[in-house]
């Protein structure tokens, strides 16, 4: 099924407009969080689903309270309002109480009191600790993820709450550097699913789970080709094993789209992906390496080391040169440059995003539609009524 894009007052939507369209099977303005054209709440798909009695869970790489996440369990008329959205979110402020059992990603200063010199918060509220008022388990690292994973097949006891970094999740390929330091986006999915199952086996009523792979939206927005490379990738082994896990429990549909495209990516005339075979960090990381380094010879071990590392063992002097007589030298673009990609902006376009479906009745998502009716669709699917 192709989505076509608007949200209510501009042809080109937002992410926060669009997840209001799957999620709550209505439109809105850009940078509304789950209320209508009037700032009046509307209600999701998950709340709807804890309503009906089934378990609901929220995996990301984003910040937990950022907007695709929000956007099912807390109703905001501005997307900044990110304090209010992390205490609807953990149910704090929620009119309905906590509406999610399983919440995985990024966002922790957020939950933290101000007093905590790592919050990010305005006032002393403490969210983690109404969380475990609340009977919720808490892991704010991945030490603490693989401790409640441990001797348990991978699951977590609901509701659980595990959030591993302050801000966003690490881009994948970084990420792998350090695996020590936050689960990959196909750990938390694969112990999502087998908690929520778990949780729900002898019940009729199942479980919603929405599942984002975040930083491909990020890696757009800042044009950066080897983090979008392999997060897509990751997404692609997420989709793989919701795929089989729907094999072995055929009583499950998945519906996957993305929001809108971002960055505008184009493959041009010289196109050569070989680069980024060899590439084995992000921009980020590379720009990291290059502030940090405290030895003597820095333009040495940019070539020799970053360089490489980046995907650009090959590079003429012209450009190296021109490199390092920047005052601003970024990494991102001589990787584009190098591999014949070119991108058209550092936002959101308008083309059609594909939905695709999987599992028990998803034939009845093929051809082209508004993308409102795909939150129609995931209701119908339910067979449940968002209030």
């Amino acid at each position: 099924m192709r989505c076509y894009l608007e949200a209510v007052e501009h042809s080109r939507t937002t992410r926060w407009s669009q997840i209001q369209a799957f999620g709550c099977g209505t439109k809105t303005y850009n940078g509304a969080i789950a209320v209508d054209h009037d700032g009046q709440p509307v209600g999701s798909i998950l709340e709807a689903a804890k309503a009906d009695g089934f378990k609901t869970g929220l995996v990301v790489t984003d910040k937990i309270n950022s907007a695709t996440p929000a956007c099912y369990a807390a109703h905001v008329a501005s997307r900044r309002s990110k304090d209010r959205i992390a205490e609807q979110i953990i149910g704090y402020s929620h009119p309905l109480g906590p509406q999610v059992d399983l919440l995985l990603g990024g966002g922790r200063c957020s939950f933290k009191p101000k007093s905590d010199p790592t919050s990010c918060r305005k006032d002393n509220i403490d969210l983690y600790g109404y969380a475990k008022s609340k009977g919720y388990g808490v892991a704010v690292n991945r030490t603490a993820f693989d401790d409640f994973n441990k001797n348990k097949s991978k699951v977590l006891n609901l509701p659980h709450i595990g959030l591993f970094n302050d801000h966003t999740m690490m881009y994948e390929i970084d990420r792998r550097r350090q695996p020590e330091k936050e689960p990959s986006l196909l750990e938390m999915v694969d112990t999502a699913l087998t908690s929520l199952n778990r949780a729900t086996h002898s019940s009729d009523r199942g479980y919603f789970l929405m599942i984002e792979a975040s930083r491909i939206d990020h890696a757009g927005h800042e044009n950066v080709p080897v983090g979008q490379l392999h997060e897509v990738l990751m997404y692609n082994n997420v989709m793989k094993h919701v795929r089989e896990w729907i094999d072995n429990h055929p009583d499950t549909i998945m519906l996957s789209a993305a929001d809108h495209e971002c960055g505008g990516l184009t493959l041009i005339k010289r196109f050569n992906p070989h680069p980024l075979k060899y590439a084995n960090m992000t921009s980020h990381y590379a720009a990291n390496l290059r502030i940090n380094y405290d030895g003597t010879d820095l333009r040495s071990y940019v070539t020799d080391t970053v360089f490489p590392g980046y995907g650009l063992a090959i590079l003429s002097a012209e450009a190296t040169d021109k490199f390092f007589a920047s005052s601003f030298p970024t990494f991102a673009p001589l990787l584009s440059k190098k591999i014949g990609i070119e991108w058209s902006t550092h936002g959101h376009t308008a083309i059609d995003v594909t939905l695709y479906g999987y599992g028990a009745n998803s034939t009845g998502t093929v051809s082209r539609h508004d993308r409102q009716a795909t939150g129609t669709t995931l209701i119908c699917q339910g067979t449940l009524r968002v209030f």
